[in-house]
């Protein structure tokens, strides 16, 4: 696989929108602080989200590493 194609392929790449940022706005109270009584409410779902994101940094990071090599063997 060249560069162009590499390019091609991350382009289809679709954005990611992580559940835990709407997650983290809906467990605010009033004051702008973490509303306890939310967050014991949405526990679940933020447990979830947090996975989530965690599984998405960690493969980021594998494309990155990827990357890295790629381009230090095509200079």
């Amino acid at each position: 696989m060249d560069i162009p194609d590499l390019i091609k392929i991350l382009k289809t790449v679709p954005p990611c929108h992580l559940r835990l940022f709407d997650y983290a706005r809906l467990v605010l109270g009033e004051d702008g602080e973490p509303d306890s009584e939310k967050v014991v409410f949405y526990a679940q779902e933020v447990a979830e989200a947090v996975s989530e994101a965690e599984a998405y940094a960690n493969a980021t990071r594998s494309v990155v590493e990827w990357l890295g090599k790629l381009a230090r063997s095509h200079s």
